[in-house]
């Protein structure tokens, strides 16, 4: 790492996106305590993790991209265990699995074996076992890789009534989708470094331009619009981009029905996403990343 500075206020769902290598796992883990930070301070709700380790991991839940539980345990001896590892009474422990497994539509197969369960139970699974610690920060490393879109949407509805409910989220995913969808603000990390934070919103209006592309029944010529900026015309469409799209959509529309004789047969307008704010700034698309630490294969 190369001197993160990052604060995620109390409520918040922030996402933390970023190349592979670039860093996420490393700052994931100096959080957790898994790794101890040569320099600096992580603080998790006032406790420093390195000065107060017990403290600051009782705050935290955690859901690792990759499976880190017994396979032969059934689904409610999964959530009991890992109730008993954080030191709940088995009484409170039982109970609390039981909420749990409700809450993620998973209580009729409490008593099946974690391996016989789809990829989107599972991982549904494993964000109820982070919870059993009642945690005010719950991290969750990829939590929808190799879920089907239905259950991917399904794992959505419970992290935002988690959010609504005041639990802090941190979530890593290369679904840039999800990370729109999700998170109301983002950090792009490269390098070991936070190189932009903002809203999706802010973050798109700042690198991103917006196109409208005009179809027009009659003749136009390119000399027509050359005083507009960003204006082009080719084979009958007008396209023209900009920060302010309806002011230039405006400008288009009306200098295109200035002349009799024509007709607006067709208009498109194709918006900036996080994938271009995230090319921009990284020289990549999230999807090559996750092929690149797939050796090709696409995730």
């Amino acid at each position: 790492m190369q001197g993160v500075d990052l604060e995620v206020p109390a409520g918040q769902f922030f996402g933390l996106l970023g190349p592979n290598g670039a860093g996420k796992t490393t700052l994931i883990s100096a959080i957790v305590g898994l790794v101890r930070p040569s320099a600096g301070e992580v603080r998790v709700f006032g406790h420093s993790v390195t000065e107060e380790p017990r403290a600051a991991k009782r705050c935290i839940g955690f859901s690792p991209q990759e499976i880190n539980t017994d396979r032969f345990f059934n689904l409610r001896r999964t959530l009991e265990f890992q109730g008993g590892f954080h030191g709940l009474p088995r009484r409170e422990a039982r109970r609390l699995a039981g909420e749990l497994l409700e809450q993620f539509g998973l209580a009729e197969k409490a008593k099946l074996q974690f391996y016989k369960l789809s990829g989107g139970m599972q991982k549904r699974l494993m964000v109820a076992r982070a919870l059993m610690s009642r945690p005010k920060l719950l991290i969750l490393d990829e939590p929808t890789a190799g879920v089907d879109v239905e259950q991917r949407h399904e794992l959505w509805k419970y992290l935002r009534d988690l959010n609504k409910n005041g639990t802090t989220i941190l979530l890593t995913t290369h679904y840039i989708d999800e990370a729109e969808a999700l998170c109301e603000r983002i950090g792009i990390i490269d390098h070991g470094r936070v190189i932009e934070l903002g809203t999706p919103k802010d973050l798109i209006e700042k690198y991103c331009d917006s196109e409208v592309e005009i179809a027009v029944e009659g003749e136009v010529k390119p000399g027509e619009f050359a005083d507009l900026p960003g204006t082009s015309v080719a084979e009958g469409r007008v396209r023209s981009r900009a920060k302010r799209i309806g002011v230039a959509a405006e400008a288009l529309l009306a200098r295109i029905l200035s002349k009799p004789g024509r007709r607006v047969a067709d208009i498109n307008v194709k918006k900036g996403d996080l994938e271009e704010v995230f090319l921009r700034l990284t020289g990549k698309t999230l999807r090559e990343s996750e092929e690149s630490k797939n050796g090709g294969a696409a995730a």
